[in-house]
């Protein structure tokens, strides 16, 4: 069976270091922290009090106050991505949109609807008094919903929901769609939106996060000895996928081309990761299959590097077995060291982050190395602290999720 090509015509991106996509690129390639304290709530009495959030944001800059108001932030966030890569691929101008569709990521959905509709109930007199669209706000398809209907796109439309992995199995699905001829164009990616009480204080519980209070800005560290956890972030990324015929013939630029994807499970932890990496040694070894190369053939690995103790470590063990020696040859960074984690939504800034690395050839850094992790291999390059320049011919984006979920996704450089 022989596969259509796919490639990637348009990007989107609202983040914690820019709500556009050269505004986040920027950021990226001179390694900018997007943590600071929170500003959503008082975050005094939590064990965390920073976060990487959308610096500046207000739903009024984007929608009118009754629209806005009947959207969750995270389906706030997936329009405005979406909208950028629709606008950058001209999407809206000579298509068939019963050939064009919506599969987006999400991996809480909407959290802030949920936690002030039950906040409300508390308050009251056991009256259920709940906002007629509470629902609609609060569940994940609610973001490819509103963007398949403002763009009046008929084709596939869902949500993939798998935690930390929600964006690139999104990605991914979209991909077979369109090489398997079952429409023409999609768009994907995700969005999250959990910096809450609810999202802060659950991951909080679980010892997940940084409680580096007192230098937000150096609490994401992927990779060092004395990394602590995460930093919740905040925002979306948006890809549109088209098939390189369909794209020609509407004359649409082509930033890369997505050549392969992989999936798998570590079959291990609801939350924590197999600590020999086994799950992700697989995901990757799918991918390269499924792209058709060798571990050779790639230059860049965006990695999941979320700066937690355990799961680093795994990653970076799988890294070594898949790669063997070459791993030394590669480039290794986590964005995720200056957006946070966008959770759901992380797989689409990453996406976002590692087209643009082979656009321009740089590939952005791992920020905040101070000391070595004696249990990492120092000859591996993680890009620490500042971009470097790289002819990046492929590119990988890996993404993990608590109950195992794995996804890496495989970028090429466009070529006739």
């Amino acid at each position: 069976m022989s596969f259509r090509r796919v490639v990637v015509t348009g990007l989107g991106a609202i983040t914690p270091l820019g709500s556009t996509v050269p505004a986040f690129w920027d950021g990226l390639s001179r390694g900018v922290s997007g943590a600071a304290p929170i500003t959503r709530f008082d975050a005094s009495k939590f064990k965390t009090h920073f976060a990487c959030e959308v610096k500046g944001y207000s739903p009024d800059n984007y929608f009118d106050r009754k629209e806005g108001r009947k959207m969750d932030p995270f389906t706030q966030f997936a329009l405005i991505a979406a909208d950028e890569a629709i606008l950058d691929a001209g999407l809206n101008e000579g298509v068939n949109r019963d050939r064009v569709g919506v599969i987006w990521g999400s991996g809480i959905g909407g959290l802030k609807t949920f936690q002030e509709e039950c906040f409300n109930f508390a308050k009251g007199d056991g009256t259920p008094r709940y906002n007629p669209f509470f629902i609609p706000k609060m569940i994940a398809d609610s973001s490819s919903g509103n963007i398949s209907i403002k763009h009046r796109f008929r084709g596939p439309n869902f949500v993939t929901t798998s935690a930390c992995a929600s964006s690139s199995d999104s990605i991914v699905a979209a991909f077979n769609y369109i090489r398997l001829n079952l429409a023409d164009a999609m768009v994907t990616g995700g969005s999250e939106a959990a910096i809450t009480e609810a999202g802060v204080g659950g991951f909080n519980a679980l010892k997940a996060m940084s409680e580096r209070n007192d230098a937000p800005e150096q609490a994401s560290r992927p990779y060092d000895k004395d990394r602590d956890g995460f930093v919740l972030g905040e925002g979306g990324g948006a890809l549109v996928l088209e098939a390189y015929e369909h794209a020609v013939a509407r004359g649409a630029k082509i930033y890369a081309e997505i050549i392969g994807g992989g999936m798998s499970s570590d079959a291990y932890h609801i939350t924590a990761p197999d600590p020999e990496g086994n799950g992700v040694v697989l995901v990757m070894e799918n991918a390269l299959r499924d792209a058709g190369i060798g571990p050779q053939d790639v230059d860049y690995i965006n990695t999941h590097g979320t700066s937690t103790p355990l799961g680093d470590g795994a990653e970076v063990k799988a890294i070594q077995k898949v790669f063997g020696e070459h791993a030394y040859n590669l480039n290794i960074s986590s964005t995720k060291s200056m957006t946070g984690h966008l959770l759901g939504g992380a797989g689409g800034i990453e996406a976002v982050a590692s087209i643009m690395a082979i656009q321009h050839g740089i590939v952005p850094p791992t920020i905040n190395h101070f000391t070595d992790d004696p249990e990492l291999d120092a000859r591996l390059n993680f890009t620490f602290n500042t971009a470097q320049k790289r002819d990046v011919e492929i590119a990988m984006s890996n993404t993990f999720g608590f109950g195992g979920h794995n996804t890496s996704v495989v970028f090429r450089k466009f070529r006739e």
